[in-house]
């Protein structure tokens, strides 16, 4: 299907689309394929904050499953303190996270059962110069599995559409089916799970890593016991920051539902992997619990705080209650300009608070809007 498909091609379809041509054009353009010669096109374009190259080859499902760059090297430099020669990736897509695995290995597989796939993955092999076996066939099959002489098996299956809890059973590949699959071969598995997967629903002894890119979580990664180095963890990226449960450690977190003189905000990834307590002993302050949402994790305490552990610290500069337009008057009065809300509402929601919020607003100093319970907690970053 690519046999055609020149990389000037598809520059040319990069630079058609930016400068603005509609369907109709591009098929005049660009000719035979022009269909998917556009969408590997619209790929890159999209891809630009994904990946440090800009020549990679994809169309845009690969793309919304492919690892993030600095994702894929950090689990393949993590993977290399175990000194693994081999790996296989079941489920490889477009390759990203395998052709990192495979500049720190002697052996790499890639199987997928999609040709086009396949075919997006060795291309972009190529473009990274790394060497990796690559089969084109159902990962389950048993003449698959006998093909495949690797110590450690890596999995990032897809995701179905949202459903009230995420089962294993239900990602494709499953986990479950994988794990049995290969289980003779290896006891060293690496699962790539949605964040919001239990526990205790993961049926094996091992390490569940949550992985914070830029301040938002992005990643659960699940390593059995062979390659585990917690039980639970946190990593903060691209700093690379990490936090490890230790249960022996004294409970020290206290709330309160008072807002102190600073907010904290915290990682999601520390909450998900319920390292709050190993998160105090690491800040090191008189800080205590403030809000904890969904999407948003908040202490409070007296002392201006700078930790990677910390998605941001703000000074507070006062508690309302939460009305629109008492906000407005103060923000107005207190010389801002512009305010971010910071709290759980819908898209459609957040714009209509906020317009009515930043209404009349000429200052130069951004505020950010809390919501806990009935009380508007206005802060500025520090």
């Amino acid at each position: 299907m690519l046999e055609e498909i020149t990389e000037e091609k598809i520059r040319e379809a990069v630079e058609l689309i930016r400068r603005g041509f509609d369907e109709k054009k591009l098929r005049a353009r660009l000719g035979k394929d022009w269909e998917l010669i556009v969408e590997i096109a619209r790929a890159r374009i999209k891809a630009k904050d994904k990946f440090s190259r800009d020549d990679l080859w994809m169309d845009m499902e690969g793309l919304r499953y492919a690892t993030h760059e600095i994702v894929a090297k950090y689990r393949a430099e993590r993977l290399r303190e175990f000194g693994v020669k081999s790996i296989a990736d079941v489920y490889c897509g477009i390759g990203i996270q395998l052709i990192f695995y495979a500049m720190n290995v002697e052996k790499a597989y890639g199987i997928d059962i999609d040709p086009l796939k396949i075919e997006f993955a060795r291309r972009n092999a190529e473009k990274y110069g790394v060497e990796i076996e690559f089969i084109n066939a159902d990962s389950l099959s048993e003449e698959t599995v006998e093909k495949v002489d690797a110590e450690v098996i890596f999995s990032d299956p897809a995701r179905p559409p949202e459903m009230p809890e995420r089962r294993l059973e239900d990602l494709l590949p499953s986990p479950l089916k994988i794990y049995d699959a290969y289980k003779s071969k290896t006891d060293a598995f690496i699962f790539d799970l949605p964040p919001q997967m239990r526990r205790e629903k993961v049926p094996w002894k091992g390490e569940f890593e949550y992985i914070d890119l830029h301040g938002h979580l992005n990643r659960l990664t699940f390593y059995t016991e062979p390659l585990a180095k917690a039980e639970r963890s946190a990593v903060i990226l691209p700093s690379g920051v990490r936090l490890e449960s230790r249960p022996e450690l004294e409970k020290v977190v206290e709330w309160t539902e008072k807002p102190a003189q600073y907010l904290y905000e915290i990682p999601q990834a520390i909450d998900y992997a319920d390292l709050l307590n190993e998160l105090f002993h690491e800040l090191s302050a008189n800080a205590k619990m403030l809000l904890r949402e969904k999407r948003r994790v908040l202490a409070t305490g007296d002392e201006p705080i700078k930790s990677p552990y910390l998605k941001r610290t703000y000074s507070v500069v006062a508690v309302l209650p939460f009305h629109p337009v008492r906000i407005n008057d103060l923000l107005r009065k207190e010389g801002f300009g512009r305010a971010t809300l910071k709290m759980s509402i819908s898209q459609e929601e957040y714009w209509r608070i906020r317009k009515r919020i930043e209404a009349g607003l000429k200052g130069e100093k951004r505020a950010f809007v809390f919501k806990v319970g009935e009380k508007a907690i206005i802060a500025e970053a520090l």
